[in-house]
């Protein structure tokens, strides 16, 4: 049960009473809240304020008139007014007892009701070009998408998982240029995403040092040289002689002069680091003879795309390898889709798109190529270029128009970073225009991973930091860490194999939940030390807190099956005792709230929260040696009830518990 979306129900009905109006009743409900302070009661209604203004009347009044009509009596004591007109709730702890009852009888669910009426969602996460290994930047968008895919998965929601990889883009020809220019045969055979790596890569930087030499660099130099002149003029312009004239004077002189020093700046990294590259006797040799790269890898990624033999048996070639090696790591992160359709699976479909799109008068020439003119918008949504090529545009409405054919969604979410923010914008505002306005489309955004300087995390070389080794770290880090632990016990209680059981799920859960533990939109510092601390908010904890709670039925003997099955009465007399039973009936609440707004750090604080309570639970009220048979059999239904919440909760993060620890 619901403990928060009862109590709402009947204040709704209560203020039906009040108000004439739907939505504003439902508003008004929603204002009833977890109270922050025991003191307070359980539940907080704080809605007689804005009530009484609405109204005009007082705010105590209204809510002696909300709880004159409420109907409550079944779960709360008698509500109490304080202050100015809050309404304080406190669930009767008989009540608590029945549905702590129901929840221990519960296995599967823990007394999670599904959802009434559930929804279709697609859910598009992880997606990585899968010409290259994933890198630490495919964390965020592969945990925060699978945590709310099993979330609204265990709400009752049909949910369909698809993974959009990246195997048909650019990548793909500078992989195929990089093959026909400097490909290794023997090193394919040995390790085949290893080369093609080093093909990405070298070819990636050539096209890159020609970009910052011919483009870059040249346009910052000139946003130099305007800057500088810009701010000359300004310097030797005469002051104005209101004060305040010269105050905004003064702050247009400084903008100016912050904006010419950050151009510098950033002229400076560039040109040092084509001075680098030109120092490299090697490298320079591969400038000269591969001067128009940039236009020969579009040209092979065009010759892919438009069926070129030689092309796409290459392609055919290495695709197996590169998917064996994401998956690999998807496997290890204990991560899997439903579907995984890539950019080529929409190949087929891209003109019927764009040919849709102009019939229907969307779709208008500019400059040659074909775009969406979106109101609101400065840039038009480019669908296809002059040279009749294809864009991301082109095949995410295909992805769209797929989706909606096959799975009939309500809601599409695509979990991807905040710097595609813009296109998601542009990418809906032409669905909508081509008509699929029935469909919640959401950009489910995220912040960046950082170093310890708070800049994105990165090598010492400057490229991006593997997932595979940063999985392959962290494990290593744990094991180090379970083998200290258990060393020091007057009898080591694992063996090694365990060891490595316990360290491969405590490093892989400590990088997924330090992740979900922030607020999506955040960026955060990735910090091996604080991930797999045994204290805070943090995976290891919370793995802690459910080995130490299993070890208790281990110490005592006792089988939680046989347990649960008996008739045993559970006692709250303790406030410890009560305030981890009204903690234990908040998980629906926290997955609920979890889903409101895409957030799966709500469920992680719920988790910690709950975790802290039975650390409270655990230190003063004792479970094995209680003072009588009735309070032991109690408080251990509480020790079950919250090693299989904990476990549940990590499990619709993606995170595995350990038995022992």
């Amino acid at each position: 049960m619901n403990l928060l979306a009862e109590i709402r129900r009947r204040f709704a009905a209560a203020l039906e009473n009040i108000l004439d109006d739907g939505g504003a009743v439902n508003e008004f409900a929603g204002m009833v809240l977890p109270s922050q302070d025991a003191k307070f009661g359980d539940y907080q209604a704080n809605l007689a304020m804005p009530l009484g203004k609405r109204l005009g009347k007082s705010p105590r009044d209204v809510a002696a008139e909300v709880v004159a009509s409420l109907q409550v009596g079944d779960i709360c004591e008698p509500p109490e007014i304080a202050g100015p007109g809050f309404i304080n709730l406190r669930i009767k702890n008989d009540f608590l007892t029945r549905q702590l009852k129901r929840a221990l009888n519960d296995t599967e669910r823990l007394d999670v009701s599904p959802v009434a009426a559930p929804r279709t969602y697609v859910v598009d996460y992880s997606s990585p070009n899968v010409a290259k290994p994933m890198h630490v930047g495919h964390i965020r968008s592969t945990v925060i998408g699978d945590a709310l895919y099993r979330v609204l998965k265990f709400l009752g929601h049909r949910t369909i998982s698809d993974n959009h990889i990246g195997d048909w883009g650019t990548q793909f020809g500078m992989i195929i240029y990089g093959w026909k220019h400097f490909g290794d045969e023997q090193a394919f055979a040995k390790a085949p995403v290893a080369e093609l790596t080093r093909l990405y890569r070298l070819v990636n930087t050539l096209v890159e040092y020609f970009a910052s030499r011919d483009e870059i660099a040249p346009a910052l130099r000139r946003r130099v040289g305007e800057l500088e002149s810009r701010v000359a003029l300004m310097e030797l312009a005469p002051g104005p002689k209101a004060p305040a004239d010269q105050k905004k004077r003064d702050k247009s002189v400084q903008q100016a002069q912050a904006d010419l020093e950050a151009a510098r700046a950033e002229l400076v990294v560039v040109e040092s680091k084509l001075l680098e590259t030109e120092a490299d006797s090697d490298f320079v040799e591969l400038i000269k003879q591969h001067g128009n790269v940039g236009q020969a890898v579009l040209a092979e990624t065009a010759a892919l795309h438009a069926g070129d033999a030689t092309n796409r048996a290459l392609w055919e070639r290495f695709l197996p390898p590169c998917l064996a090696e994401i998956n690999e790591t998807y496997l290890r992160l204990g991560v899997q889709f439903d579907h995984t359709l890539g950019e080529s699976f929409y190949e087929d479909a891209l003109a019927g798109v764009v040919n849709d799109l102009k019939q229907k008068g969307l779709a208008k020439e500019s400059e040659g190529a074909l775009c969406v003119f979106l109101e609101g918008f400065e840039a038009p949504f480019i669908v296809q270029k002059q040279d009749g090529a294809f864009l991301y545009a082109t095949t995410d409405l295909a992805t769209i128009q797929y989706r909606m054919r096959e799975w009939k969604p309500d809601a599409i979410l695509y979990v991807v970073d905040h710097r595609q923010s813009l296109h998601f914008a542009e990418l809906f505002a032409a669905a909508r225009l081509w008509g699929y306005e029935n469909v919640e489309l959401e950009h489910i955004s995220f912040g960046t991973v950082l170093g310890e300087d708070g800049r994105p995390f990165k090598t010492r070389s400057g490229s991006s930091v593997g997932l595979s080794g940063l999985l392959d770290e962290a494990v290593e880090r744990a094991y180090k860490i379970v083998c200290e632990n258990d060393d020091k016990r007057p009898e080591p209680l694992l063996s090694d194999e365990e060891r490595r059981i316990v360290a491969e799920r405590v490093g892989i859960g400590a990088i997924k939940y330090a992740d979900l533990a922030h607020n999506r939109t955040s960026d955060y510092k990735f910090s091996y030390d604080k991930m797999l601390a045994m204290n805070g908010n943090t995976a290891a904890y919370m793995q802690y807190s459910y080995a130490r709670v299993r070890s208790i039925f281990d110490k005592g003997g006792v089988e939680a099956d046989a347990l649960r099955a008996g008739a045993a009465a559970i006692s709250l007399d303790h406030p410890a005792e009560r305030a981890l039973s009204l903690a234990l009936l908040q998980f629906s609440e926290a997955l609920d709230r979890v889903v409101i707004d895409y957030r799966p750090n709500l469920l992680t604080d719920y988790l910690f929260d709950l975790a802290s309570k039975y650390a409270a639970f655990f230190e003063n009220c004792s479970v094995l040696r209680a003072e009588n048979e009735e309070l032991r059999t109690s408080r251990l239904l509480l020790c079950d009830l919250s090693a299989r919440t904990l476990a549940r909760g990590l499990e619709l993060l993606g995170i595995q518990v350990v038995e022992r620890m």
